[in-house]
């Protein structure tokens, strides 16, 4: 049992470790560029990162985590099309990724009542903590749903200001979930996040500050 949590707890932290790339690498180009910018970088890591915690998540039986992804995932995707990657992949890899979600989804379907006992009735995670933890990767996660809304309007793909701060709020949530929960790799992961993205919001300011100048 502890090898496979071993195993299990190396899937979140990779998911993690490219949750990170997609900060460093954006933080980095942002403060070169004094911009807020939207590097593909980004969205490739976080496709990758998304995948292994939807894994990681099934595996901890962790309703809030699962729920956060698929909220979010194709979003990257469609980031990833806007950017004009998407279509460059092999077709077998598209479809490999499209459709794991949907089929974890309606795996849970056709069980229902087995998913609510594992998921939303774990008795290592009391109810409350799991409508907790899920407000706040619904709260995380809406930045995404801004940012497609923000994007599509520019007709570009775009990291804007608004994005870093529902970032802050929920990270601070998860954070906390993390803590109660006692997950390393929650808490491990959003910590970092989170100066990242106070950063993103004063280089945001700072470049609204010049444009307005001007």
């Amino acid at each position: 049992m502890l090898k496979y949590n071993w195993i299990i707890y190396a899937i979140g932290f990779l998911a993690q470790g490219f949750f990170s790339a997609r900060i460093l690498s954006q933080w980095y180009k942002s403060e070169k560029a004094k911009a807020l910018v939207s590097p593909l970088s980004y969205w490739i890591f976080s496709l990758a990162g998304s995948y292994l915690m939807f894994v990681y998540g099934w595996c901890r039986d962790d309703f809030s985590i699962i729920l956060g992804q698929l909220i979010s995932y194709y979003i990257y995707i469609w980031n990833l099309n806007v950017k004009g990657l998407w279509h460059k992949l092999n077709i077998l890899i598209r479809i490999i990724l499209v459709a794991t979600p949907v089929a974890a989804l309606v795996m849970v379907f056709n069980d229902a009542a087995s998913f609510l006992d594992s998921f939303l009735k774990n008795d290592n995670i009391p109810l409350g903590l799991v409508i907790f933890g899920s407000f706040g990767q619904v709260v995380f996660t809406l930045r995404f749903v801004y940012q497609l809304l923000y994007s599509h309007k520019k007709k570009e793909s775009a990291l804007p200001i608004g994005f870093w701060l529902i970032s802050l709020l929920g990270s601070g949530i998860i954070i906390t979930y993390g803590i109660i929960r006692k997950d390393p790799v929650l808490i491990l992961g959003q910590s970092f996040g989170f100066v990242v993205y106070v950063r993103n919001v004063v280089i945001g300011t700072r470049a609204n500050k010049r444009e307005t100048k001007v």
